[in-house]
């Protein structure tokens, strides 16, 4: 291919294209190399919002309240944002106080069927309004938030 043959450059300033929403690191367990996903939503505050909204719906929930233990559902509630706020750039608190978050493997001792599935995802679909985030970044968390409720089915059983 010759010179005149390749496209031109975008005349986009790069000051003008918004921060990857996953950051890039230096190595593969190296520090990020731009503003995070969980930075550009707001950090803690937007993500303790999201996990406090849902866990009001499960509070209620007769199919997925059972599935939490714990009498108060506090525990779980810093447990999923500690998550959360991990994977999406922030904190790696959840790594250093659980390990590996092995989400198949912690959630296998619950019958995660598609109903519990969708009653989950209408909760985290109600917290995900809660927060106004702009367009791509509320589709860039809600597909995420789907992904991982339909990786965590084991079973199609009533």
């Amino acid at each position: 291919m010759t010179d005149d043959e390749r496209v031109p450059p975008t005349s986009v300033p790069v000051s003008a294209v918004p921060p990857a929403s996953v950051p890039l690191r230096g190595s593969e367990h190296g520090s990020a190399l731009g503003a995070s996903f969980y930075e550009t939503v707001g950090g803690r505050p937007t993500f303790e919002k999201l996990v406090h909204v849902f866990y009001e719906g499960v509070a209620d929930d007769p199919v997925l309240r059972p599935m939490y233990p714990e009498e108060d559902l506090g525990p779980a509630e810093e447990r999923l944002l500690l998550f959360l706020e991990q994977y999406w750039g922030g904190p790696g608190t959840y790594s250093e106080q659980r390990g590996h978050p092995r989400l198949r493997m912690r959630h296998a001792g619950f019958k995660v069927n598609p109903d519990a599935r969708d009653r989950w995802l209408a909760h985290m679909r109600t917290a995900v309004d809660a927060l106004d985030l702009p367009p791509l970044a509320e589709e860039t968390l809600w597909d995420y938030l789907q992904r991982a409720a339909f990786a965590m089915v084991n079973t199609f059983e009533e």
